[in-house]
């Protein structure tokens, strides 16, 4: 398997750190920048032994993540429109926390951020779309199933925290932990995962 992964562009909910989630928010001027770098990241990678256009282009459906791919493909020097849509990649949902900030969740359900605190990958926020990371895991481990070639996907956090979990085997609370950056280029090969 080889498969490329970019987190999408900053938001402004991503700099106000708001639980974004499943709400369909757009790409800030930052975020767009972001996006259109990694783009360029992807055109210069020398060890790429199958060329840019032969890969399969995938998104997350939700806007950010579709805003993301069309300049990451334009910065590469392909058709931005060209690529498919999974509903598989979407991030988790935070239920009734999407639109709060962690400060704002604790002023009044302090308990719960506790309970999160004591194994954020298994916990589940109030609200009836909500999921866990692990929750997110099995949805990320049925797209894994479907990859038949080399594959460039966008997606979100913690999309990427469950292929941290899923291929590099970085136990469910410390993937649930990892800081994924919205300006590099991550890259897997077989069991190997790591920022290129």
């Amino acid at each position: 398997m080889l498969l490329y992964v970019i987190r999408h562009g900053q938001t402004d909910y991503n700099r106000e750190e708001r639980l974004q989630g499943a709400r369909d928010i757009p790409l800030n001027d930052t975020g767009r920048g972001q996006a259109r770098a990694n783009g360029q990241t992807l055109a210069s990678l020398a060890d790429l032994d199958y060329p840019l256009a032969q890969f399969d282009w995938v998104s997350s459906p939700l806007g950010r993540t579709r805003e993301t791919m069309e300049l990451v493909r334009e910065a590469a020097g392909l058709e931005p429109g060209l690529y498919r849509t999974d509903p598989l990649l979407i991030e988790l949902s935070f239920g009734d926390w999407e639109g709060q900030t962690l400060e704002e969740v604790a002023a009044h359900s302090p308990h719960l951020i506790a309970r999160r605190e004591q194994g954020k990958w298994d916990f589940r926020p109030p609200g009836d779309r909500a999921e866990s990371y692990a929750t997110l895991a099995t949805r990320i481990d049925r797209f894994l199933a479907t990859i038949t070639k080399p594959t460039i996907c966008v997606a979100h956090g913690g999309v990427v925290r469950a292929l941290f979990n899923r291929i590099g085997k970085v136990a469910g609370d410390d993937a649930a932990m990892i800081n994924i950056p919205q300006d590099r280029v991550l890259r897997i090969k077989d069991v190997s995962i790591g920022w290129v």
